[in-house]
């Protein structure tokens, strides 16, 4: 008995080492979350961020008395806020459960850039209808022709963000940028304890999908249990948008724009069955606006996010991870987010920026989906091109 007991505290002890001490790679971390956002789709709806940002600045704005009328659902009963904080408390309990968490400072400038940061991903997320989850990952999944504009934005954005930065460097030096720093525990060690509290927080978020359920919203419970495994899985995979757009440009490293687009391909064929199956309708999640708006929104939202170190879910479970400058960048997220959005709903100037194109309506499901797989084989191809000859590096 005494050995059957030590071997399976053995393997326990070996299975929490893969999970929450040793690294996933990036192809794995794209599969996870392609399947979370799959199954978030089909729980609720299409996976994405900026709503729940934007549902956090009409609050703010609203008990600063800015705003006349309240929204009209509260932070835990807007599905996308929902999400958010589960997010965020999945990363969390993850940098707990993996002795990662730390309070992450920066130099004083490095916050001002977060800020700023932040609210530049606000305005182009509030341009493309979605930031680089519901404009660009959601909006491909859900065969929306506005997603590839918003790639191109993207990358465009990060090239000019990354050449910025190297600017800065030469001309403002590593001072004000450089190197951050975690504070160290003195006297007691409280890493030892990361990991139980690391399991009351999963424990706390069970409960919470119960109390949400008890209260009549389990559909609520269950976008903020799916919320929490998404943050869990982006902290261990530290899958970042922000990095997979950076990279290629900077190092001519390409391996987590790879693992991004695995996880696309997965989840548009998810998706796309579950459309064509009707269980979801198949215009679900068709709204971000080609091509003005994606492409303008999404070279905003490039740059912004070089300039926080972080996109809208990379910010979130960054976070999470205690990292300072990222929450400043949240701060700045919604403070803009949501203003922009009621000018362009109010003004009119949604009209100019585009509409929402399903591609199947034009090439057909077999037709949109081919269409698809080649635009993300091409860009793998690039990609692998560009980490041989560095043609597109900027160094």
């Amino acid at each position: 008995m005494q050995k059957e007991s030590g071997f399976l505290r053995q393997e326990l002890g070996r299975g929490y080492g893969l999970v929450f001490q040793q690294a996933w790679p990036a192809w794995l971390s794209g599969i996870f979350l392609a399947i979370l956002a799959v199954m978030l789709f089909m729980w609720w709806h299409a996976w994405g961020v900026a709503g729940g940002f934007a549902n956090w600045g009409d609050w703010f704005y609203h008990l600063l008395g800015i705003y006349d009328s309240s929204p009209e659902k509260s932070i835990f009963l807007h599905g996308m806020s929902v999400s958010n904080i589960g997010l965020l408390v999945g990363a969390f309990a993850s940098a707990l459960l993996s002795r990662q968490f730390g309070v992450h400072r920066a130099p004083k400038f490095e916050y001002l850039k977060g800020l700023a940061g932040g609210a530049l991903m606000g305005v182009g997320a509030a341009l493309a209808a979605g930031c680089n989850v519901g404009g660009f990952y959601s909006a491909l999944g859900m065969l929306d022709l506005g997603g590839f504009m918003m790639m191109l934005g993207l990358f465009a954005g990060a090239y000019l963000g990354l050449l910025y930065l190297l600017w800065e460097m030469e001309n403002i030096g590593q001072g004000a940028t450089g190197g951050q720093h975690v504070d160290k525990n003195k006297g007691t060690d409280w890493s030892k304890a990361f990991p139980y509290i690391g399991g009351f927080v999963f424990l706390l978020i069970l409960t919470s999908f119960q109390a949400y359920s008890w209260l009549g919203h389990t559909k609520m419970g269950g976008v903020l249990f799916l919320g929490f495994l998404i943050g869990l899985v982006m902290h261990r995979g530290r899958f970042c948008f922000a990095n997979a757009f950076r990279e290629p440009f900077m190092t001519g490293d390409s391996t987590m724009m790879r693992g991004v687009i695995i996880s696309l391909i997965l989840y548009a064929l998810g998706a796309a069955a579950m459309k064509w199956a009707y269980i979801q309708p198949p215009t679900a999640g068709i709204y971000h606006p080609f091509w003005i708006g994606s492409l303008g929104g999404g070279l905003i939202f490039g740059f912004g996010m070089l300039l926080a170190g972080g996109c809208g879910s990379g910010s979130l479970w960054r976070a999470g991870e205690g990292h300072l400058k990222l929450w400043l960048a949240l701060a700045g997220f919604f403070l803009t987010n949501s203003p922009v959005s009621k000018f362009i709903d109010q003004s009119g100037l949604s009209e100019y920026l585009g509409q929402g194109i399903f591609i199947p309506n034009i090439l057909t499901w077999q037709g949109g989906l081919i269409l698809f797989i080649l635009v993300l084989f091409g860009l793998f191809l690039l990609l692998r091109w560009n980490e041989e000859t560095e043609n597109f590096v900027a160094f």
